[in-house]
């Protein structure tokens, strides 16, 4: 097995690739209200620190790309930013969040430790070259349509700035389904580039409910334990306290309350591989 070094890309205190440890990006898929939102910081902060691993605090201020034009979106820019830094400022831990436009990466950058570029945006010249010109590190989310080797497009377009991280949330496959090949994660990571699983977009069923997505989250675990032993230098899961009930992306996030027991099993699988390779 041929093992490639990656980075690292530092976003806060956390560093991701360049052999650091397996680092966890998780939140909520879209702010709700502040108090929800810091409970859901907090309490990642505690599982995080029972287990030992790195934590980037994720959640969207808008969501901008839904199946209805009903669906929630979340609080905006500006609120959803203040937000974000009181979440910071209470914890420490650093943040992340979906940038959709060009004219909001710099203002985005004033509070965010690492701006996040939507999959269906990840083609976007003007926005991943603003981004990059903040000087914060990028973690692009790898389109639906896009080959794991055409990633060395983007590569061209974030040339400064802090770094870049790609995520990998699965292919299209037919109408209203995604699948995950696992070559994209030492495709990518032969680039030189720090990799990352999205254990629950990935599981998403774009549309499956009509007038909104559906998922399939029982296949977290198995589809996390298989990225984590290709070797990815990170696993973003969207997470909630009552995911049945949440207004976004329900159906593929992850029950909070069954974090930790998979967290140790990615860190047992992550030890192993350390061991023999």
């Amino acid at each position: 097995m041929t093992t490639h070094k990656t980075g690292p890309v530092t976003a806060g205190s956390v560093s991701i690739g360049g052999g650091s440890d397996l680092v966890l990006i998780a939140g909520p898929c879209v702010i709700e209200t502040p108090e929800h939102t810091l409970n859901i910081a907090r309490r990642l902060q505690d599982i995080c620190g029972r287990v030992g691993i790195p934590l980037i605090f994720k959640a969207s201020y808008d969501k901008a790309n839904r199946t209805s034009v009903q669906s929630f979106r979340g609080p905006g820019l500006e609120k959803g930013l203040e937000i974000l830094a009181s979440v910071r400022a209470a914890t420490g831990i650093p943040v992340t969040s979906d940038v959709h436009d060009a004219h909001q990466a710099s203002r985005a950058a004033q509070t965010l430790d690492m701006l996040q570029i939507p999959a269906f945006l990840c083609r976007q010249t003007d926005l991943l070259t603003a981004a990059a010109e903040t000087g914060k590190p990028v973690n692009v989310k790898k389109g639906q349509f896009l080959a794991p080797w055409d990633v060395g497009g983007i590569m061209g377009k974030v040339r400064s700035g802090g770094g870049l991280v790609i995520t990998e949330r699965g292919t299209t496959f037919g109408y209203n389904n995604l699948v995950v090949d696992f070559r994209s994660f030492p495709i990518i990571r032969s680039l030189g580039l720090p990799v990352v699983y999205d254990a629950t977009n990935s599981l998403q069923l774009p549309g499956g409910l009509g007038s909104s997505s559906g998922g399939l989250r029982e296949y977290v675990p198995h589809l996390c334990r298989s990225a984590v032993a290709c070797g990815v230098d990170g696993v973003f899961m969207e997470v909630h306290d009552d995911p049945d009930n949440a207004p976004c992306d329900g159906p593929n996030m992850w029950p909070l309350d069954s974090l930790e027991g998979l967290l140790r099993q990615l860190l047992t699988i992550r030890r192993v591989l350390e061991e023999e390779f």
